[in-house]
């Protein structure tokens, strides 16, 4: 029974978040998980071994590569084993990536000319890769995208309603949280209840309808911006809006994206915080943290509509991410109007976070199940790094 040491990485402009497994068939071990995230001037360096955490910080080390040092220098001090493969996160995969493959220069360079697609999170995915590289040359890397779940919907799904010629450039709604999706997925076991919606609720947001197992519509479209509101992201808008602000504001490509992705959603609404966590607990004394809620289930209670009539029915709902798991008022927000699609929740489990929160006479289930992106990530460098998968590869 071959057994490997998985180090699963998921880097952004400014934090470096990452977890270890012991992988083997039927044996799933985490071993530590933590981040170096910027802190102002400084870093901050966490991380979890079962139930000890250990934090620390340093000066800002936070160029990625020794982000990546001061992992593996902890990992290394606390006596882990040496990692066997690395498994990235890569939120964009264009038109061509339907699965995770093995990192090589090929790839790393067709990685570097999709960055038009993914201008805000590509090139520092492409640079933990380039660390892991500098660092271990001969550690074989596996990159999982955040697309590729998706890229079985049907054209019809995918497709905008733009000149022909532009598809071809691989303009077309990709969608994301693949991996979290495949992990739920996952949890459902090999027969999964015939029409399913996955809300994936976190700083980032989105949500898939799945049918007979497999993707046919999501929210999110050509990038991680679109669908309903997040945090900080406005989701879909009007053409018109944008266009208002390049004519009417000057603004430039920078200045527009800085709008969209990072002074909107539940920030621009409240104009206190993209937390959710903080706006509920406003929310009674504050009108504008109020509208904030209020909006986000609001759009995503819609998009459980729409789902719903591309499925043609409901059977199952599940919530998942940060405040999918955690939030039980925006759980209940949304869930509330939706009683002619079977939705019915039961208070004291929704406020309890229980696994099944449905109420005894719903139609449709509604369950919370805590995603897994690392374990996914792991699972994938391990089936191809297994000879198998390499004999097969060969062929």
């Amino acid at each position: 029974m071959i057994s490997r040491v998985i180090l699963c990485l998921n880097a952004g402009s400014s934090s470096l978040k990452f977890a270890v497994y012991q992988i083997a068939p039927e044996i799933e071990t985490p071993l530590a998980n933590g981040a170096v995230e910027q802190d102002g001037n400084r870093s901050r360096v966490w991380l979890r071994i079962g139930r000890r955490t250990i934090q620390k910080t340093s000066k800002n080390m936070f160029f990625l590569a020794a982000a990546l040092h001061e992992v593996m220098t902890e990992l290394e001090e606390l006596k882990l084993p040496h990692p066997d493969a690395a498994g990235h996160r890569l939120v964009h995969g264009g038109p061509n990536h339907v699965a995770p493959a093995r990192v090589t220069d090929a790839l790393s360079e067709e990685l570097r000319a999709m960055i038009p697609f993914a201008p805000l999170h590509l090139p520092a995915e492409i640079a933990g890769i380039d660390s892991v590289t500098s660092r271990f040359p001969d550690m074989p890397q596996v990159a999982c995208f955040d697309t590729a779940f998706h890229r079985s919907m049907p054209e019809v799904a995918q497709r905008f309603s733009l000149p022909r010629a532009i598809w071809d450039e691989g303009i077309r709604r990709y969608g994301f949280h693949g991996i979290s999706y495949e992990y739920i997925m996952g949890t459902l076991g090999p027969t999964p209840p015939a029409r399913v919606i996955i809300a994936h609720l976190g700083s980032g947001a989105s949500m898939a309808a799945v049918r007979d197992g497999s993707p046919v519509d999501t929210t999110m479209g050509f990038t991680p911006s679109g669908g309903f509101m997040m945090g900080t992201r406005s989701g879909d808008l009007d053409p018109g809006v944008l266009l208002y602000f390049l004519r009417q504001k000057s603004f430039d490509a920078e200045q527009l994206e800085r709008f969209v992705n990072e002074q909107s959603g539940l920030l621009g609404v409240s104009g206190l915080s993209s937390d959710m966590r903080s706006l509920l607990e406003r929310r009674a004394t504050d009108s504008h943290a109020a509208l904030a809620v209020e909006m986000f289930c609001y759009q995503i209670r819609k998009q459980v509509g729409a789902l719903s009539a591309v499925l043609g029915g409901l059977d199952l709902l599940v919530f998942t991410g940060g405040i999918g798991e955690k939030a039980a008022p925006v759980r209940w927000g949304v869930c509330q109007g939706l009683e002619h699609l079977g939705i019915k929740l039961d208070r004291e489990r929704n406020d309890a976070n229980a696994d099944t929160i449905s109420a005894s006479n719903s139609e449709c289930v509604i369950r919370v199940i805590p995603t897994n992106e690392d374990l996914m990530i792991a699972r994938h460098t391990y089936r191809l790094l297994s000879p198998a998968s390499s004999e097969k590869a060969r062929e």
